[in-house]
């Protein structure tokens, strides 16, 4: 019927089709094992790095103390009061993901996103126990048979055994790490952090190793945002078909007969290589995880073949424009020449400026006040219920709960005073004693203390008033002021 709609063939996910990558050398190849142990080295270590913090501190390096709702990152401590450090790292994050997205496309989930890191160690593994490529499609193919078994049991265990360590060593930043470690084994931990590392474990084990492409095709929500990131000047692998195309099995028979080919050799090795299983001579495409395997094989085929490398290559859509022009008018040897010499991007373009001037005054700003921060806070809290008392002799009483914050690893004392309301006196309110301008207080090493206090003023000035408390440390100095208003009758 006229304006049915057709669903058959627009499935929305379409069932995984096991794709069979090659293993390839080349220089990104060698740079994402470099990555790879740096991201895995430093997600398995940085638990066990210890830093001093002194008595009745943490001597874990980095630790999210959820119990004691503390931050430790060597030797800055972010507490729940300060979560706007955490807030503003996230802000960067996901800056420097648009630079570099808006720089070399999706270079971040080529490199560095955690599936891909994880999913390159699992197929590691797969071509060490099973073999390469043509090895694997025949295994998938063959019967199941004892040596099939045996090979994939092993590959199971080892993926297995790798995403033990992801869910353990992720409850490891959560605790002290040698003491969870003992407590996992000795059943001694709490159940949430069994709980952690079967989850984590589970989907690690599963995302990696048996939805490999449907996490970045489906799963990831960026494949989709990014192309509001991308310009002219952003750097993608690129196919140059301007120089590939005809493509030709034979090239030297075919030019010899005087046949017009390029120097693509459809080999298909960019393709064989591909983790996504795409063929970026079709241009680019969703799938696409920039991860550059492609420029490898094609590289070391070109290589083989005396033919210039950079058939396939990063680079940005100006510049293949320019030089598809520059080989229909000049031919392709001469364009190849100068697209050696042309810019591979314009790192200094205005979003690559804002999207790094954003980072730095961010970055600066958290720094400063980082370094300019007090060791010592104060939060006022008055009473409510009621707002103020009137006394027999006509004189108003007003409540407040004072938080004091020592971030100090010692116990300090501090002086609590007034300014402001001069004709004003105050006292704690589990010591009732004459009214005076300034109290002092002993607050424990690195803890917040609960201080009430009563103020009064006498009948003649009970006005309605702002004023500020102020907190000092007696033996440093260092001193916090909060503003404050006093509650009365608007007139007597």
């Amino acid at each position: 019927m006229a304006g049915d709609i057709e669903t058959d063939n627009d499935a929305l996910y379409i069932a995984r089709k096991k794709i069979y990558p090659s293993a390839v050398q080349g220089y990104y190849r060698r740079l994402k094992w470099i990555l790879l142990f740096l991201c895995l080295g430093f997600y398995w270590i940085a638990p066990w790095i210890r830093w001093d913090r002194g008595p009745n501190a943490p001597d874990q390096a980095i630790l999210l103390d959820l119990a004691h709702r503390r931050f430790y990152m060597f030797a800055i401590e972010i507490w729940p009061q300060e979560f706007y450090y955490v807030a503003g790292l996230l802000i960067m994050a996901g800056l420097g993901l648009f630079l570099v997205t808006s720089i070399a496309g999706r270079a971040w989930c080529g490199y560095a996103c955690p599936q891909t890191v994880w999913t390159d160690l699992f197929m590691a593994v797969e071509r060490y126990v099973e073999g390469d490529r043509n090895a694997r499609i025949k295994l998938d193919a063959a019967p199941w048979s004892a040596t099939k078994l045996r090979k994939r049991l092993t590959v199971w265990t080892l993926w297995l055994l790798i995403a033990a360590s992801t869910g353990g060593a992720w409850v490891f930043y959560f605790a002290d790490a040698p003491t969870l470690l003992v407590d996992l084994f000795t059943l001694q931990a709490a159940p949430v952090a069994y709980f952690t590392v079967a989850f984590l474990t589970g989907t690690t084990f599963w995302l990696a190793g048996f939805m490999r492409e449907q996490v970045c095709t489906y799963m990831c929500p960026w494949p989709r945002i990014q192309g509001a990131m991308l310009d002219d000047r952003s750097l993608i692998v690129t196919y140059h078909d301007w120089r590939g195309e005809p493509r030709s099995r034979h090239a030297k028979k075919a030019a010899a007969s005087g046949a017009d080919v390029g120097d693509c050799v459809d080999c298909n090795a960019c393709v064989a290589v591909c983790p996504v299983g795409i063929d970026i001579r079709d241009g680019q495409q969703l799938e696409c995880i920039t991860c550059a395997l492609c420029i490898d094989a094609c590289d070391n085929v070109m290589g083989k073949i005396g033919k210039p490398l950079g058939l396939i290559a990063y680079s940005n859509l100006r510049d293949y424009e320019d030089s598809t022009v520059l080989a229909a008018e000049t031919g392709r040897a001469n364009a190849t020449r100068m697209h050696k010499r042309q810019s591979l991007a314009t790192l200094f373009r205005p979003r690559t400026v804002l999207y790094s001037a954003l980072l730095g005054v961010i970055g600066l700003g958290m720094l400063y006040a980082l370094l300019t921060r007090q060791s010592i806070d104060m939060s006022v809290l008055p009473d409510r219920a009621p707002l103020y008392v009137t006394l027999s002799d006509g004189s108003v009483r007003n409540g407040f709960t004072l938080k004091l914050l020592n971030k100090a690893l010692e116990s300090r004392e501090f002086r609590i005073s007034l300014d402001g309301i001069d004709d004003a006196g105050m006292w704690l309110a589990d010591n009732r004693s004459e009214p005076a301008r300034e109290l002092t207080v002993r607050v424990q090493a690195d803890s917040v203390s609960n201080v009430r206090v009563f103020l009064l003023r006498p009948e003649q000035h009970a006005l309605p008033a702002d004023f500020s408390f102020a907190v000092q440390d007696l033996k440093s100095g260092e001193t916090t002021r909060v503003a404050a208003h006093f509650e009365a009758k608007a007139s007597q």
